[in-house]
C-alpha cells in the first residue's frame, strides 16, 4: 500500500465517521459502493468533499467517468495522483 492509499483510507475512516473499521481493514482493490466497504451514494459526496478540501482538487459530478474513479481506494489513488500532478 503506497502513502496517497493510506492517507484516503484514513481520510474515508475519519470523514465518514466509520468507528468499527480501521485503516487495515480496507483494501485497496475491493468496491467501495455496495458491495465491500457498503458505502452509499451519501457517503459519496462527503468522500467527494473531502478529497477536494484534502488534496485541493476539482471533482467534476457531470464527469460519467467519476463512477469508475470512485471504484475502490486504489482508483481514487489513481485519480488524485493524476488531478495533483
Amino acid at each position: 500500500m503506497n502513502n496517497l492509499e493510506k492517507e484516503i483510507k484514513e481520510l474515508i475512516v475519519q470523514s465518514l465517521n466509520l468507528e468499527d473499521i480501521g485503516v487495515d481493514d480496507i483494501s485497496s482493490e475491493e468496491p467501495l459502493f455496495i458491495d465491500g466497504l457498503g458505502l452509499d451514494s451519501i457517503d459519496a459526496l462527503e468522500l467527494g468533499m473531502a478529497l477536494q478540501k484534502k488534496y485541493g482538487i476539482k471533482i467534476e459530478s457531470q464527469n460519467e467517468d467519476i463512477k469508475k474513479y470512485f471504484f475502490s481506494i486504489k482508483t481514487i489513488a489513481e485519480f488524485v495522483g493524476k488531478k495533483r500532478a
